[in-house]
């Protein structure tokens, strides 16, 4: 994952980061993170499936499960360390895919979005490299629901502020233990999450959202390459 400078902010982080993407640190959240990744990619055959910005590789087990064969990029080495475990690995910057273009049938991008500074230029990489009919899934942190300007430390609601407009990196946060009070966010609001994927050429034949306590933390959409 990169940083506005392209560096691998998650690198001094890998390893606790692996834990809490582990199925005993990340719990149910993980397991619905998986659920909704599978219901929107579908199943494969064979076929590769590009996971940009795998970090630790967290999500090639929801992948392979549904019968793809996922290969992951990623700019933190540290991070690759722990994912070269779990599916090929290769390190680059996802504004720079070392990829043809046209040459992989699916991708998919989770909970990385708010992880680099400009996500509709990843969108457009990913479009780039996509073959034509090719899937992608976006999952992320719901837009409208996650980040500094909303506080769900009630479980029952979330309190929405103005800040759901500002775009810059933060790392102001209700949860002061998460990944960012730690490493820090971009803000990516549904508007430019949307246009971002419809600009560079992707149309989106589904959405999905998903939370634990009625108020959804999860967005995802499955955008296929005309």
């Amino acid at each position: 994952m990169v940083s506005s400078k392209a560096t691998a902010v998650y690198d001094e982080h890998a390893d606790w980061y692996n834990e809490l993407m582990s199925p005993t640190g990340g719990g149910d959240y993980i397991r619905r993170v998986h659920a909704t990744l599978s219901d929107l990619l579908g199943p494969g055959d064979g076929r590769t499936c590009l996971d940009v910005c795998c970090g630790t590789g967290a999500h090639a087990s929801a992948v392979a499960g549904l019968g793809w064969t996922p290969v992951g990029v990623d700019l933190s080495r540290n991070q690759l360390r722990h994912a070269a475990h779990r599916l090929p690995v290769a390190v680059a910057d996802a504004t720079a895919l070392p990829l043809a273009d046209g040459s992989v049938p699916a991708a998919v991008c989770v909970l990385a979005s708010t992880d680099v500074p400009d996500y509709p230029a990843v969108l457009r990489e990913i479009a780039r490299v996509l073959a034509p009919g090719g899937r992608f899934v976006h999952l992320g942190v719901h837009p409208c629901f996650v980040g500094a300007f909303a506080d769900r430390r009630d479980a029952s609601r979330t309190v929405i502020d103005s800040r759901y407009t500002d775009r810059s990196h933060t790392f102001d946060s209700w949860n002061t233990t998460g990944v960012r009070a730690r490493l820090g966010a971009w803000h990516v609001p549904l508007s430019d999450l949307l246009n971002g994927a419809a600009a560079a050429g992707l149309r989106i034949e589904r959405t999905a959202e998903a939370g634990p306590d009625g108020v959804p933390d999860l967005f995802g959409f499955l955008g296929v390459k005309a």
